[in-house]
């Protein structure tokens, strides 16, 4: 409980939804005196404000949507809602963004925006949208949760300490992203870009590096099929930071892995039919046996070929499986194409010496996304804190523990 005033957000701030001028692509102009169109897409991952948009719109547009100023926080109210954004520009934003307005001055920036990315706020969201078929966030759900709303000297002296414990976490998240320019640099150090192959090695089709294998879905109506004796992976399972699968949330039986494809450890996971013709190409290693649907084929290298060598050379190579693909909207390479996709083959002890590699760089990810882990718990314990009101007559460190204060 915390032990400031609980206020409802629509005391504290004037909330609305956004909406768009329709056909849109009537209002988007080129005209620098147009007035910023500002789009999910603009947020950048990790960056607590939205300073820039990449189109605009007609001002004849304006009446039409909804305006926004510098100071305002955004947040997306669809399936992805509650990450918050403060504008640091003007503009319009459309139908998939909130907008929440300070209505005085006794609103700190930083730890709102902190409040309204935490756990707590996240959760109270989710269950206010648990009974919608889609679950959407409307502007009147969001004014009645009720938030901590302490003094602003308060709010200025728990937004440092959180920011400094964020820092440190973006400082993790940044080592961890080092670690996969490493991989690559590794590689193209060794044997040069696939898709230019510079190095003038052998072109060889996939199919003489390992054997390629769709998925596919056991019938749904079969329920005796599913269960958990076995994962089955899907798209959103692959092309992870640490280079391994993610943990499946859905599994099939001992008798639907029967009739399930599988693919051993070492095996190469690709998706290749996707949403966007972007996620063609994406890749995840098996460091266990799988099954998989039909959106993903898997590589299975041969004794002439490393596994940890083919992985990344289909993870650096993308661009080869992409230019196979279909230019539909959505995105699709089939089993043939890939197959035929010549990529350059170096010997088999240089494959070798960077699978070595392979594994010191991906031992040290691994300490690091151990690390994050533990990091995002403390953060998480820091911030329920934090807005509790435990913070008082401590100091916090940045990783969430307390040192005491050492003033009587």
């Amino acid at each position: 409980m915390s032990k400031w005033p609980v206020v409802a957000l629509g005391e504290v701030f004037s909330i609305a939804r956004g909406g768009s001028p329709r056909p849109i692509d009537d209002f988007i102009t080129d005209d620098p005196k147009g007035v910023n169109w500002i789009m999910i897409g603009d947020a950048v991952e990790g960056s607590k404000h939205i300073a820039a948009t990449k189109k605009r719109i007609r001002r004849e547009g304006v009446s039409r949507s909804r305006e926004v100023k510098p100071g305002d926080f955004l947040l997306t109210n669809s399936m992805s809602f509650g990450h918050p954004y403060i504008l640091a520009t003007a503009g319009c934003i459309h139908d998939g963004w909130l907008v929440l307005s300070p209505r005085n001055k006794n609103v700190h920036q930083d730890y709102f925006y902190h409040l309204l990315g935490s756990p707590i706020v996240y959760a109270a969201f989710k269950r206010l949208a648990a009974g919608a078929v889609v679950k959407n966030l409307n502007s009147e759900l969001v004014r009645g949760v009720e938030v901590p709303l302490p003094p602003v000297e308060e709010q200025r002296r728990i937004a440092d300490i959180l920011d400094k414990a964020d820092a440190v976490r973006r400082k993790r998240r940044e080592a961890i992203a080092l670690t996969e320019e490493l991989l690559r640099s590794a590689f193209l150090e060794m044997f040069g870009d696939p898709v230019t192959n510079p190095r003038g090695w052998e072109l060889e089709p996939l199919t003489s590096f390992g054997k390629v294998t769709t998925g596919n879905t056991p019938p749904r109506e079969r329920l005796e099929y599913y269960g958990d004796y076995l994962e089955w992976i899907k798209s959103d399972n692959i092309n992870t930071p640490s280079h391994a699968l993610t943990t499946a949330t859905e599994g099939l039986s001992e008798l639907g892995a029967r009739v399930a494809r599988t693919a051993p450890r070492g095996s190469t996971l690709m998706t290749c039919i996707a949403g966007s013709p972007s996620c063609i190409g994406n890749v995840g290693l098996a460091d266990r046996t799988v099954a998989f649907n039909q959106q993903i084929n898997a590589v299975v290298p041969n004794e002439e070929t490393d596994h940890r060598f083919l992985y990344a050379l289909l993870l650096v190579g993308k661009g080869l499986v992409r230019a196979a693909s279909t230019n539909s909207m959505k995105g699709m390479v089939s089993k043939g194409k890939l197959e035929s996709v010549m990529f350059p083959r170096p010997p088999h002890p240089a494959q070798l010496r960077f699978g070595e590699m392979f594994d010191r760089i991906l031992a040290l990810s691994r300490r690091l996304n151990l690390a994050t882990d533990e990091q995002e718990v403390l953060f998480n314990s820091l911030v329920h804190r934090a807005f509790r009101g435990d913070l008082s007559g401590s100091r916090s460190r940045p990783d969430g523990s307390k040192a005491e204060d050492s003033a009587p």
